[in-house]
């Protein structure tokens, strides 16, 4: 604002001055033509006329006016004729722009026009402006001060909101109301930042309470072991030792199993891991195969033709890891000698065991955290495999499921996206060609929808 007052200012300057300049002209050309016609031109304000001869004689045409002092530019017009000349000169403190220009009988006219009118325009001009332009930028001031303190208020009631959460660590602290503008989506998206961590808070607590009363078990029987150890000090027959050492053994492994799983639920391992394209199919082999060379058990993988395999966007580690959990639970559940079988079709992946079966009641709950299904108490076990199922496949934008299979036994898998729906560039994921060692044609046991290829 105040550079298009100075912008102004100079503009209503330069406007002044050409005024002036055109002024001059005119008057110069009305006197001299006046002087031709043998005619003394009127006087007019502000302004002084004089004849200059050759030899520099001054004659004033305007009674009471003192003679404007002659240039050597002016005197030169006067002696050649030719030209003219533009000055400014002081008489008596006042400055005049002066103009002379020669006239046909020889010498020269000089006209002067007083600067002190434009003076005083200019002056007006600078004081109105001046007052104008401040009391402008004292209204924009406040003007500003007065918008911006209403679009600051709700996020000063929102910096206090996040100061108290900060503060006090209550995250059910209520944020201020939330408009359509650019603030309230900030304080939608702070209210489901909030709406997050409270979530996270609550599974956190909820983890550390199941965890606690699950551990208390073990720790108990280790406890209560080790205390039948001391007190007896080989007092104990060998076979009744024997037995306190391999619950021992076995109480600390499970132990070690639980604190494990725990810190695998707790901390994401694979949250800094890129989604990309992952082969189901090779996925599943490569579980059977550890699971075979682990526990000596019959691990079947077979394909469903009607649905071939198709590459799923997933972070690999995460979803072997699920292929792990799900193998390992369908070889705890089966009797020995029954073979587990892995179906692939399409994006999805499921297990089958022979083991007791999912009641309909329990289908959802089995992936809960410790959760134990009522035909499969006596089963060792932490109930958390199919918990980190589920928190992976469903941060990879899947889901998981649970039923009994025909003819006994549960299936348990998940489902995950096709990997060109959400990312068509990338590089092709591995595939392992049909035919190759260790695959076999005919149908499994347990059948299925569609025709299914046994690896």
């Amino acid at each position: 604002m105040t550079l298009a007052a100075v912008m102004s200012y100079r503009g209503v300057g330069a406007l002044v001055g050409d005024e002036l300049e055109r002024g001059l002209d005119d008057r110069a050309s009305t006197v001299a033509t006046l002087l031709a016609a043998g005619r003394t031109p009127p006087a007019r304000p502000g302004t002084t006329e004089q004849t200059v001869s050759a030899g520099g004689t001054v004659r004033p045409l305007t009674p009471g006016r003192a003679a404007l002092p002659v240039p050597p530019e002016a005197l030169r017009v006067a002696r050649t004729g030719t030209g003219e000349a533009r000055a400014d000169v002081l008489v008596g403190g006042t400055e005049y722009g002066t103009l002379t220009r020669p006239l046909p009988g020889g010498g020269a006219v000089m006209v002067g026009q007083s600067h002190e009118r434009a003076a005083r325009v200019d002056d007006q001009f600078l004081w109105r402006i001046t007052w104008t332009t401040a009391a402008a930028v004292a209204l924009a001031a406040v003007l500003g001060w007065l918008v911006l303190g209403r679009i600051l208020r709700p996020v000063r009631r929102l910096a206090g909101a996040t100061r108290r959460i900060t503060t006090t660590q209550d995250l059910a602290t209520p944020l201020p109301p939330a408009g359509s503008d650019e603030i309230g989506q900030l304080t939608h998206s702070f209210a489901h930042m909030l709406a997050a961590l409270r979530r996270s808070r609550d599974q956190q607590r909820r983890l550390v309470q199941d965890a606690s009363h699950e551990l208390r078990t073990p720790l108990t029987s280790v406890r209560g072991s080790a205390e039948l150890l001391q007190r007896a000090r080989g007092r104990l027959a060998p076979e009744d030792e024997e037995q306190i050492l391999t619950t021992l053994v076995t109480e600390t492994a499970a132990l070690d199993d639980l604190v494990r799983e725990l810190v695998e639920l707790a901390t994401d391992r694979y949250a800094q891991e890129e989604p990309e394209a992952v082969d189901l199919a090779v996925a599943a082999e490569d579980g059977a195969r550890r699971v075979r060379r682990r526990t000596g058990r019959t691990v079947l993988v077979v394909e469903d033709d009607a649905h071939p395999p198709v590459p799923v966007r997933a972070r690999p580690r995460a979803v072997q890891r699920c292929v792990d959990n799900l193998l390992s639970n369908a070889v705890k559940f089966s009797p020995e000698g029954t073979p587990v079988t892995v179906r692939v079709a399409g994006g999805e992946l499921a297990v089958r065991d022979r083991g007791p079966g999912i009641a309909p009641a329990e289908r959802h709950a089995v992936f809960d955290r410790f959760y134990r299904g009522s035909r499969t108490q006596a089963t060792p076990g932490s109930g958390l495999g199919l918990a980190i199922v589920h928190d992976i496949v469903t941060a990879d934008a899947g889901t998981v499921f649970a039923t009994t299979a025909e003819g006994g036994g549960a299936e348990v898998g998940f489902r995950l996206p096709p990997y060109g729906r959400a990312a068509p560039d990338g590089p092709a994921p591995r595939r392992r060609a049909r035919g190759a060692p260790g695959t076999a044609a005919g149908p499994p046991d347990g059948g299925g929808e569609g025709r299914l290829r046994e690896r």
